[in-house]
């Protein structure tokens, strides 16, 4: 397997940025847990209205679909993208295997992002201004490091595909961030325009 050369500063500070703004986001609704489970009328700072409710999220079957608390996992995980990161900054060159091992992890986040997006929005109806934070960060890690695979050969993509992450890697993160907020502007467009 090919040895990647480092991800450079630019990818390894946006390691560090989104694995900081996922950890910051999970250690806030980790905290706002623990309140929780010692007071059930603890009501989370970021609870504003009706829309726009960390608590109900948090009072959720989604928020812990593995037996704890899933901003736990976000608190390892996070902190792991921000070793990573930092490591590039240090120099670090990583083999091949690592960055597809890394890639799957980012896969089964974005993954597991996106169906808690889902619940979200349509199940529970309501919206974790933290857990958006994590979206976000999640968002932009997925995408950012498939460009990089992609782009070094890690992954196996035709000429045209490796070109256009070369080009427009900030193109489907940007339009995968804007899908997700149409959906949020849409599922209480009455709430917002009232």
């Amino acid at each position: 397997m090919r040895r990647a050369a480092g991800g450079g500063p630019a990818l390894a500070l946006l390691l560090v940025v989104t694995g900081a703004a996922g950890l910051l986001a999970s250690w806030v609704i980790t905290v706002d847990e623990f309140k929780l489970l010692e007071d059930p009328a603890f009501v989370p700072g970021c609870s504003l209205n009706p829309v726009i409710s960390c608590g109900s999220v948090m009072k959720s079957d989604q928020a812990s679909v593995f037996g704890f608390p899933n901003p736990m996992l976000g608190l390892v995980a996070y902190a792991v993208v921000i070793c990573v990161g930092t490591s590039l900054l240090a120099g670090a060159v990583f083999p091949g295997w690592y960055w597809l091992a890394f890639e799957a992890g980012c896969l089964f986040g974005i993954g597991f992002v996106s169906w808690l997006q889902f619940e979200s929005l349509y199940r529970i109806g309501a919206l974790c201004l933290w857990c958006c934070l994590a979206w976000l960060a999640t968002i932009l890690l997925f995408w950012y490091v498939t460009s990089f695979n992609v782009r070094n050969g890690l992954l196996p993509a035709p000429g045209p595909v490796k070109a256009f992450f070369a080009e427009f890697a900030w193109v489907l993160p940007l339009l995968h961030t804007g899908v997700v907020g149409m959906l949020i502007l849409t599922r209480w467009w009455d709430f917002w325009t009232s």
